[in-house]
């Protein structure tokens, strides 16, 4: 049977806030990315997060984003690329010391909303994010999104790459996430997420609000855990994918 990987962010809360329902999600997916403090998480979080992955045998990775909890990391900063190369070295090294504090480590590396949609878009910031990771550690597999400037970039740096799309995300006809700000960016229905999902994997496409399909190669899907129905969201996903022939695995455990 074919495989795929369902993943989510998490550890998202700071201090006492907790964002989203991690114990719940990690009964669901098979990778989690651990926020590193910046856009969200604390070293306590992270401990709890990564000690959690180990408990339930989900793969563990780094979620590095701009340092900016105001805005959760959704915002865009003024960062040079060697800035943000920086950034995400500085994360992965964060993410690397609390997983093995926790008794795991990380496998992989995905960078977090603004900074994740720059690096689909900028080739500056792509190849910012995939010389970060190449330099703290090449073995370390690159989630990008797939059809990207990042998956060019990490290609281009010699690093294995898991080329993801979203269940709860619209995209546009270019093959791009449809900005939060605008309607119809998000899918919070369970069912519709679902099928989606489904109509992606045997078209090899993305397909954008407009039914435009836009080929790329699909090897994980995200369920971001701060999203509305979340839970619920990738419990249909996964339901409709192992209904439809698919097991669900991480790339590594």
């Amino acid at each position: 049977m074919p495989a795929i990987d369902l993943n989510s962010d998490m550890g998202e809360g700071f201090g006492v806030y907790k964002v989203a329902d991690d114990e719940a999600m990690l009964q669901v997916v098979t990778t989690a990315h651990i926020a590193c403090g910046l856009h969200a998480g604390d070293p306590e979080i992270m401990a709890r997060t990564f000690a959690m992955t180990k408990e339930k045998g989900v793969a563990a990775g780094a979620h590095p984003g701009f340092p900016d909890l105001w805005g959760f990391g959704r915002r865009r900063m003024p960062f040079s690329a060697a800035e943000i190369e920086r950034l995400v070295a500085y994360q992965i090294g964060a993410a690397q010391a609390l997983a093995s504090y926790s008794g795991t480590r990380i496998g992989h590396v995905k960078a977090h909303g603004m900074l994740g949609l720059l690096a689909g878009d900028d080739a500056d910031v792509a190849n910012a994010v995939a010389k970060a990771v190449k330099a703290v550690d090449p073995s370390l597999i690159s989630f990008v999104i797939a059809g990207t400037e990042g998956e060019r970039a990490a290609d281009r740096h010699g690093l294995k790459t898991a080329r993801e799309i979203f269940a709860d995300r619209a995209y546009t006809d270019k093959g791009t996430l449809v900005p939060r700000s605008q309607p119809n960016a998000m899918v919070e229905d369970p069912t519709a997420a679902g099928e989606r999902m489904i109509q992606m994997l045997e078209a090899g496409a993305v397909i954008s609000l407009s039914g435009a399909r836009i080929p790329v190669a699909i090897e994980t899907i995200c369920v971001h855990s701060d999203t509305r129905n979340a839970v619920a969201i990738a419990t249909e996903v996964r339901r409709r994918l192992e209904a439809g022939g698919w097991t669900c695995k991480p790339f590594y455990t």
